[in-house]
């Protein structure tokens, strides 16, 4: 038994809910699975597919939140093909219209009517006129891969390539050669010349083609042993096989089965998030930080364009208190988040990240050397993120009495310096491992402030006798300091401590507290 055909296309994307409100709400797909990436278990993995996710109509997507924008080029797949009825391009036509979506066409293609569309990444999805069926067809979606086009610099031997998975060459139009297989059809687009690709927002990781069981993938990697390394891997949903074509073109041969259906009924597929094997222990660690999403028609939060980029996490439960999350150095919006969801279960969880950088890692101000902080930017960055609370807080319809700032080293210093350059701004939070950022701090008034400090007694990097707590407390903010028995790094002890303290800090708020 063989198969042929494309399996799936995979793409990435960095804004989930704009993703999904595309491809499961304008293209009318359905989501038939979302896991942690099994290469990366803190990245989201959306499927795509019709009714029941059958080989040849699935796309699926890496969620890089707020990635940037890759760059089109030599060695990548450019655009992706959906079948839908010849006599629907109009209508189609008039939904994208409708809806702002880009559009392009309709144009004629290897004799098929074409439109072309953006998705919100700028991704190329072309909508093909070509009666093609597909198991389990959804009313009003295209219904299956009509194909893809890739961007080569050595046609010949990715056309030669491509025809190891059951493709044959068709016509030919212009630098563009069609290979064909039962099902759809591979454009390999001869670019010399282009600029190498880059990965990132809107640019496809990678197409895979079908293989019909383990079998036909250990018989292909056998026939790779001398073009070069494979990888082989279990992603429980189908068996990949992942090699490079001769222009560096990322393939995978995946396996018919086990499919969709191997851990969902067919009529729940997709509502329930999957984890991969072995990271049961991090389990509600990777559910607090990997980005949720509405499907169209559930109630939905949506997300507001604020100064700094931020991520939410909301628990089935919420007790309306939100913890406002910052990162230490080298960290992002979801670095703080499993530590933050141990502490207060029931807590919305609003992770920020810091618009300075240094050497590629993000911080939330700049310095110029280990021991000197850039005491203007730190004014500026303490600015701008007032406004950003002052946003979040009005767009997101939050409870300024129940906000706690969370922040841990850098973003600790930050909070500090909000604090007394902002005053009106936060009213209580849990500093761990701080140090005074200001070197002429202003005589802010910050009687009614609440904090819990909270060092390590081997912290290397913050001073055994730290003059922060007595510079706020002085200004008369009440200062819970709790010496742990740790180094810099966040401990249990670290989460034990802030649940007590939020407990006892959140109840006293209460009118009868």
């Amino acid at each position: 038994m063989t198969a042929s055909g494309i399996h799936h296309v995979t793409g990435i994307t960095a804004g989930v809910q704009a993703n999904v409100d595309f491809y499961a709400g304008f293209l009318g797909l359905r989501l038939v699975k979302r896991t942690g990436g099994y290469a990366d278990a803190e990245q989201l993995h959306l499927v795509y597919g019709d009714a029941l996710g059958s080989p040849g109509s699935l796309l699926t997507f890496l969620v890089w939140e707020a990635a940037g924008r890759g760059r089109t080029g030599i060695g990548q797949v450019s655009e992706v093909a959906l079948a839908i009825p010849p006599g629907a391009l109009g209508d189609w036509l008039t939904r994208a219209l409708a809806a702002g979506i880009p559009v392009e066409g309709p144009s004629r293609e290897f004799g098929e009517p074409v439109l072309r569309l953006k998705d919100p990444d700028g991704l190329i999805v072309k909508l093909v006129g070509a009666d093609l069926p597909t198991p389990a067809p959804l009313p009003d979606a295209p219904t299956r891969l009509r194909g893809v086009t890739l961007l080569t610099d050595k046609a010949d031997a990715t056309a030669g390539f491509v025809a190891r998975f059951g493709y044959t060459a068709g016509p030919r139009e212009g630098r563009t050669q069609r290979m064909v297989s039962d099902t759809d059809a591979v454009d390999v687009r001869e670019v010399s010349g282009f600029v190498p690709s880059v990965a990132g927002a809107g640019v496809p990781d990678h197409v895979a083609f079908r293989a019909a069981d383990a079998g036909e993938l250990r018989s292909m990697r056998r026939s790779l042993q001398a073009h070069g390394p494979t990888e082989v891997h279990d992603r429980k949903y189908f068996l990949s096989l992942y090699v490079r074509d001769p222009a560096g073109i990322l393939i995978e041969h995946a396996t018919d089965g086990p499919g969709m259906t191997v851990d969902e009924e067919p009529d729940a597929l997709g509502r329930t998030l999957f984890l991969p094997p072995g990271e049961a222990a991090r389990a509600e660690d990777l559910k607090a930080m990997l980005p949720q999403f509405a499907l169209p028609g559930e109630e939905r939060w949506p997300v507001r364009d604020l100064p700094f980029i931020h991520r939410f996490n909301r628990p089935p439960d919420p007790d309306g208190t939100t913890l406002v999350l910052l990162h230490g150095t080298g960290g992002n919006e979801t670095d703080m988040m499993p530590l933050a969801r141990r502490a207060a279960p029931h807590a919305t969880l609003l992770g920020v990240r810091g618009r300075a950088t240094e050497e590629g890692s993000h911080r939330w101000f700049r310095r110029f050397d280990a021991a000197r902080f850039d005491q203007a930017d730190i004014r500026a960055e303490a600015e701008a993120f007032a406004a950003f609370m002052e946003g979040a807080v009005t767009g997101y319809g939050l409870d300024p009495d129940r906000l706690v700032f969370v922040g841990y080293s850098n973003g600790a210093n930050f909070l500090a310096a909000v604090m007394q350059l902002h005053p009106a701004i936060l009213r209580r939070a849990v500093l761990m491992r701080a140090i005074q950022p200001l070197e002429a701090p202003p005589a802010a008034d910050l009687s009614g402030v609440r904090l819990l400090m909270l060092d390590g007694r081997d912290d290397p990097f913050v001073p055994a006798t730290p003059t922060l707590a007595g510079d706020l407390a002085a200004r008369g903010a009440t200062v819970d300091a709790v010496m742990l028995p740790a180094g810099h790094e966040p401990t249990a002890a670290d989460v034990e401590e802030a649940a007590r303290w939020l407990r006892r800090s959140l109840s006293e708020a209460e009118p009868n507290g």
